[in-house]
């Protein structure tokens, strides 16, 4: 179905993967895994043929779907149940059907009824109907209601847009799926549902995630990408994991052994190199030390990881940031309506409700990146914001890694823009990177250093963990639980909840507002 022969892929001047092979078949379900920025997102988009490779094969012999971290935006004015569908190519027979529809309405002369009868008959022989049927069964399992599937793209929320993208890959014929971080934006209940999908999938699958979870459950093969190499490992995930650890320990013995007979050898040319009749044989000896070194794989190196410290907040008066009676619409849909706030200093809330139920607007509202229909947001004396964007739409992706953190902290000296992103793994040639070919976590990483530099007072974080490796989001979390600003928090992971220690829970779409209590922490995935 998927079969790559000595792929090599190239970020800029830089080598992520050399010699890359392996094969996809049916019933491969694969977990792709290594550290963030270590290329597997681009050899995802190169598999998809999104991206071509810098040398090798890729032969694709069946049908291919992609979801990436980050879809491209779809027309906002098509309807949710015609995007699913596009994927075989029914949106046209459906809009065919509905215009025949609408002129038999009106008119319900005899070339009306002609043109309906040809119309149904093309969707019907197409499997439209029973397809149609489906397009809706997997739409509910992932979280998107009846009622959303005759709404146009335009009034949905990001993350139900990344669901309607996740249906329609879903949706396609069986083949080869690949799938970036698909339960970003999830609630527990749609990651069920797609876990039981998955497994049930008769196609091959590669798959993304952070969701240790979802692996263990999920996969029956493992490719890690490490320093340039794809290892293929033809195992489930626990046993991937053990293989791993005693091949650790294994090459650390090795190496350990080989270091001390290396040097053992070179303290003995070292000695040997003074007498002229020892100094041919003391050469030879230095040589085979650094062969036996050469030959040696190290022990693997403990992934680096970011360093993250959020800011210590500027001054600022009693109550920084405030909201009186926000309402937002889109397309005549009413998003949000009279929401009200008040956030003090140093306090912490956490906004809860449903996909949809406008939240990431909320905080968009309050960052001042949309505009309310009415009502307004208040700022007090002091304010200083710092906005995380789950979509990061706040990212440039034609600027530089350096040039973003220029403009998000211009009172940092080059040196000091360099050392802060040093700090979040960005080193060397990486600060002329361009924002747009990083991957999710190296952008989530990037907007985090940008907040660092703000001395910001009141933080807006919108599903901060989202694209994160497991160390990378326990230093998050443990800068949340440091930080002494206050915040504003939205996501959907008990952890980052519970780092964050909220005073107080706003539930939308009413917008009411309570004190937090430990009842609410069954919401938070359902959220």
């Amino acid at each position: 179905m998927l079969t790559f022969r000595g792929v090599e892929l190239r970020a800029g001047a830089q080598l992520l993967l050399s010699g890359a092979a392996a094969h996809v078949g049916p019933g491969d379900r694969v977990g792709l895994v290594g550290r963030n920025g270590a290329g597997k997102t681009t050899l995802m988009k190169t598999l998809a043929g999104r991206l071509q490779p810098a040398a090798g094969d890729i032969v694709r012999t069946g049908p291919v779907g992609y979801l990436p971290q980050d879809p491209a935006a779809a027309d906002p004015a098509v309807a949710v149940l015609d995007r699913i569908l596009s994927a075989r190519d029914l949106d046209r027979a459906l809009r065919d059907l509905r215009a025949a529809e609408s002129a038999l309405a009106e008119t319900g002369d005899e070339r009306a009824m002609s043109r309906y009868a040809r119309a149904e008959a093309e969707f019907q022989a197409r499997g439209g109907y029973a397809a149609e049927a489906q397009a809706a069964r997997v739409a509910a399992g992932l979280g998107l209601p009846d009622r959303a599937l005759d709404r146009p793209l335009g009034t949905l929320s990001g993350g139900q847009r990344r669901r309607v993208e996740l249906a329609r890959v879903l949706f396609a014929e069986p083949g080869v799926l690949l799938l970036d971080e698909p339960t970003n934006h999830l609630d527990g209940d749609s990651v069920a549902w797609l876990r039981s999908f998955l497994l049930g999938h008769a196609g091959g699958l590669v798959l993304i995630s952070h969701d240790t979870e979802l692996l263990a459950d999920v996969v029956n093969r493992v490719w890690h990408v490490e320093d340039g190499r794809l290892e293929v490992h033809n195992t489930g995930w626990h046993t991937y994991l053990a293989d791993r650890a005693a091949d650790d320990r294994r090459r650390a013995r090795l190496r350990a052994a080989a270091e001390r007979k290396a040097a053992a050898l070179h303290a003995q040319a070292d000695r040997m190199r003074s007498r002229s009749s020892t100094a041919v044989r003391a050469r030879d000896m230095a040589r085979r030390a650094d062969r036996m070194l050469a030959e040696t794989r190290p022990a693997r190196r403990t992934d680096k990881v970011a360093r993250i410290r959020l800011p210590e907040p500027a001054p600022s008066g009693r109550m920084p940031l405030g909201a009186i009676s926000l309402t937002k619409s889109y397309g005549g849909l009413p998003v949000l309506t009279g929401v009200d706030l008040a956030i003090d200093r140093g306090s912490r809330l956490v906004v809860l409700g449903l996909n949809g139920a406008g939240k990431t607007t909320l905080l968009r509202l309050l960052a001042g990146h949309e505009r309310p229909d009415s009502g307004r947001v208040v700022h007090g004396h002091g304010l200083r914001l710092g906005y995380f964007a789950q979509e990061h739409d706040t990212l440039d992706p034609a600027t530089t890694v350096g040039g973003h953190l220029a403009a998000a902290a211009p009172q940092l000296t080059d040196g000091e823009a360099r050392a802060v992103l040093g700090s979040f793994l960005f080193g060397g040639d990486d600060v002329d990177k361009p924002v747009g070919v990083l991957s999710g976590g190296e952008k989530t990483r990037l907007a985090l250093a940008g907040l660092v530099s703000s001395r910001a007072n009141v933080l807006l974080l919108d599903e901060p963990t989202n694209n994160l490796d497991p160390a990378s989001k326990a230093e998050v979390l443990a800068a949340v639980e440091a930080y002494e600003g206050a915040m504003v928090m939205v996501t959907h992971d008990q952890d980052a909840v519970a780092a964050l220690r909220p005073e107080r829970v706003l539930l939308l779409p009413d917008g009411a507002e309570d004190l937090w209590h430990d009842g609410y922490a069954d919401l938070v995935t359902l959220a």
